[in-house]
């Protein structure tokens, strides 16, 4: 393992910049909750935009989606469709009232916003909230910890145990240290990053090729799907589908709650979509581009087509370049992990232990924000050996991850926000349909075939809300909380 030649020194430089953002956020995040949480609501419109849209992306993006499109060519466009739209949709509509609302009720938390919507005084519905958000997110802050290992080890020759160790102690450094303003800093520059690598990488694959219309004539010489309709209609949909996850994901939602000023939204959403629909035309190019390359897959190490993103950089590019290249997947997986680990941190510290367990007590804010420290660290700890001695469980952890949030968490805010009859009976009701849809779905081999789970899941938990809603009494005050929201 060589960390120190040309591709070793690219990375430890993104790695540097990574522990200078925590440094340099730590005195403003230790203020209290709502800094180390929500940067004390006072975040900048481009780095709410770009970080909101890294943080939902992972590994995925760079890996999963431009081996989805070497082997679909460009069909697989319609797996970015669904989450674009519905992003773009999410931060312009939704975002400006879960914004306003949350600030007028010092919500620092998506179980806090539910608990306050709803006037859970019993913690029922905050406690189940964060259960959901706890179960699935050290799922997936575990799987983005093996990517991490797997790519390190590609990239530098260590072992897989090296690698997760190795991403673990970085991501863990910064988040704990910095908190919220530097994961969305961190997650700002490692946006940059990945849109730089998803540019970059297919014009120089194109260029090396002799330019835009040799490469044209290339790809009409060879069996590559160009067709962006050689899709049957159900798969089109799964893809599209993707998206309804969107509005599920805690890490993404907070983003909304952390903006300077709910008007400045829109921006976030024009910016966010742009940055959105690059790295997705990026991803897709490579993936089409890299047949040109690599005409069948045994050509690929291991025959895995997640791993023609790294090899076509080391094809094509300068030792050092290579390494900001390693530098951007790896950027990938921890804007994502770190994000998530804040979240559950969150679910921990302030909705558990201050808003369940020490109701009504004053705790200092200094003493908060170390016991959320603490509380990353625990975490990390945890994540870290389930995905060293327990890779099995957190597979299985991921995969309905973000269906079981998607399901659960989506429809039930959309009719909070939007739906003044929603109740928290009807919440309650909608949590536990649609995450138990979403598994027993995917389990059952005649449905899973038919429609990714998280449609109908998301579909049931958005019935299931609304008839139980229709039965039981709202909320007195909804008039009155649907005010705060506009």
């Amino acid at each position: 393992m060589n960390l120190f030649n040309l591709p070793g020194l690219a990375f430890w430089g993104y790695l540097i910049i990574l522990i200078g953002i925590a440094f340099a956020s730590a005195r403003f995040s230790s203020k209290g909750m709502s800094e180390y949480f929500v940067g004390g609501r006072r975040m900048n419109r481009f780095v709410v935009a770009v970080s909101t849209v890294v943080s939902g992306r992972s590994a995925w993006l760079l890996l999963g989606m431009t081996g989805m499109a070497y082997t679909r060519g460009l069909s697989a466009i319609w797996a970015v469709v669904g989450y674009i739209a519905v992003e773009y949709a999410l931060i312009f509509f939704y975002a400006p009232r879960l914004r306003r609302f949350t600030e007028a009720r010092d919500c620092i938390t998506i179980p806090d916003f539910f608990a306050a919507r709803f006037h859970d005084r019993s913690g029922i519905l905050r406690g189940l909230l964060v259960l959901i958000i706890l179960m699935f997110m050290t799922g997936y802050v575990s799987a983005q910890f093996v990517a991490g290992g797997k790519a390190f080890s590609a990239g530098f020759g260590s072992t897989l145990s090296t690698g997760v160790l190795f991403t673990a102690f970085f991501v863990f450094s910064y988040t704990m240290i910095g908190g919220f303003l530097a994961v969305s800093l961190s997650d700002t520059f490692q946006g940059i990053l990945m849109l730089f690598a998803l540019l970059a990488l297919p014009l120089l694959a194109i260029i090396n090729l002799g330019g835009f219309s040799e490469t044209f004539t290339a790809l009409a010489s060879m069996d590559v799907a160009l067709d962006p309709f050689a899709i049957s209609f159900g798969a089109a949909l799964g893809f599209v589908g993707i998206g309804l996850g969107s509005p599920g994901s805690p890490h993404i939602l907070i983003r909304f709650m952390s903006v300077d000023d709910p008007r400045q939204l829109r921006y976030v959403a024009h910016v966010g979509t742009l940055w959105n629909v690059l790295m997705a035309l990026g991803a897709v190019a490579i993936g089409i581009l890299g047949k040109l390359y690599f005409t069948d897959v045994s050509m690929l190490p291991g025959a895995d087509t997640e791993q023609l993103f790294p090899e076509l950089a080391r094809q094509l590019l300068h030792p050092f370049l290579f390494g900001l290249i390693l530098a951007a997947i790896f950027a990938a997986i921890m804007s994502t992990a770190d994000s998530q680990l804040l979240v559950a941190a969150s679910g921990l510290v302030r909705d558990l232990y201050e808003k369940m367990f020490q109701r009504g007590d004053a705790i200092p804010q200094r003493t908060m924000v170390l016991y959320s420290r603490l509380a990353v660290t625990m975490l990390v700890v945890l994540s870290t050996a389930l995905a060293l001695i327990a890779e099995e469980l957190v597979f299985w952890l991921v995969l309905f991850a973000w269906a079981g949030m998607g399901a659960s968490i989506g429809p039930t805010s959309i009719l909070a926000l939007y739906w003044k009859r929603t109740t928290r009976a009807g919440v309650i009701a909608g949590l536990v349909s649609g995450t138990l849809t979403a598994i027993l779905w995917y389990l059952t081999p005649a449905l899973k075939g038919v429609l990714y789970e998280l449609i109908p899941a998301f579909l049931v938990s958005l019935v299931v809300t609304v008839l139980v809603s229709l039965a039981t009494q709202p909320p007195d005050d909804a008039d009155d909380m649907f005010e705060e929201m506009h």
